[in-house]
């Protein structure tokens, strides 16, 4: 039998990364040539500088954006358009697409949208100016700032969302969500929003466990035919802390208030005191910030906030004194 002729079969090309540079020394000076050039598997890495681009990456899979960081890679936006970075757009979408290390400015008021994709990760980002979701599924943020928005920070609409670890700041409105969205904020800051911390309405789906919301115009607000599970957070020097629509369904659990006018308020105009929708487990009192005139929200050691049913502490930062094996 004669020798396989191997150099006929056809190779496969495993992953690449394209690289792309203003200065010329990558492959691409433009981001959104580099990523439509990009195939399932490939990663485009941004050499650092400030782009004068905007991007739309749709009709794609499994690829990566990769900044060389925050602070050395910004997209500024160039055309006459809302927004930045758009991920998906109709009527096509985007699958299994992770972006990290770069920072995002806003364009006509928004910087970020996401629409009608899937499994869509946004990891170590600086985001200034709204980040926005609409019918996606799976998206994950975790680990970005995200602030600046004379509207809202984060909205969603229809989308289905994870926010972990998030500083989210200086907005009107933090996080918004609306329509049919199931979302779980877990492990945020958000803080210094003009209004609310969080809004769910509509026939959203909502958990939010150890965040910390504080110095806002108010902690969270549950509207509409809501479903929500809201455990284990800190409202803390807010105006006030929860507002609840008497047609939301909304469960709390193990949370520390301390705010300016009320912690526990009924929808009106204005919202209505209620004290008694306080369960036993909420704390209420002092949550001894180590200086939260500095935006430091760590708890001091003499916390009354640890150890609280299922918590080693409350909020999204452990205690100066907590030990390792304690923490979450």
């Amino acid at each position: 039998m004669g020798a396989v002729a191997w150099a006929d079969e056809p190779r496969v090309a495993g992953p690449r990364t394209i690289v792309v540079a203003l200065d010329g020394t990558g492959e691409f000076t433009s981001i959104q040539e580099a990523v439509d050039s990009a195939q399932k598997g490939d990663t485009v890495f941004l050499k650092p500088g400030a782009y004068p681009q905007d991007l739309t990456i749709h009709s794609k899979e499994a690829i990566k954006l990769v900044g060389a960081g925050v602070d050395q890679v910004t997209l500024l936006g160039h055309r006459d358009r809302v927004g930045v970075l758009h991920v998906g757009k109709w009527p096509y979408g985007a699958t299994d697409i992770e972006i990290t290390g770069l920072t995002v400015n806003e364009h006509g008021g928004h910087a970020v949208g996401i629409f009608n994709g899937k499994r869509i990760t946004l990891r170590h980002l600086r985001v200034k100016g709204m980040l926005f979701g609409q019918q996606v599924q799976d998206v994950r943020i975790e680990d970005s700032r995200i602030g600046g928005s004379e509207t809202t920070g984060v909205q969603f609409a229809d989308t289905q969302a994870v926010l972990i670890g998030n500083v989210i700041h200086d907005n009107d409105h933090g996080v918004n969500v609306a329509g049919k969205s199931d979302v779980r904020l877990e492990r945020n800051i958000i803080t210094r929003n003009l209004f609310e911390a969080v809004v769910i309405g509509d026939g959203a789906k909502a958990v939010l466990v150890s965040n910390t919301l504080v110095k806002n115009g108010g902690g969270a607000v549950f509207l509409g035919s809501s479903h929500n599970e809201v455990s284990g957070n800190i409202v803390g020097l807010n105006t006030v802390g929860f507002v609840i629509a008497p047609s939301s369904q909304t469960t709390l659990s193990f949370n520390g208030l301390f705010n300016k006018e009320g912690n526990y308020l009924k929808t009106g105009s204005p919202p209505v005191q209620a004290p008694e929708l306080k369960p036993a487990s909420d704390i209420v009192g002092d949550p001894h910030f180590v200086d939260a005139d500095h935006d430091d929200f760590r708890l001091r050691h003499d916390t009354p906030l640890v150890h609280k049913g299922p918590f080693a502490f409350l909020g999204a930062q452990p205690p100066l004194s907590a030990p390792p094996s304690r923490r979450q």
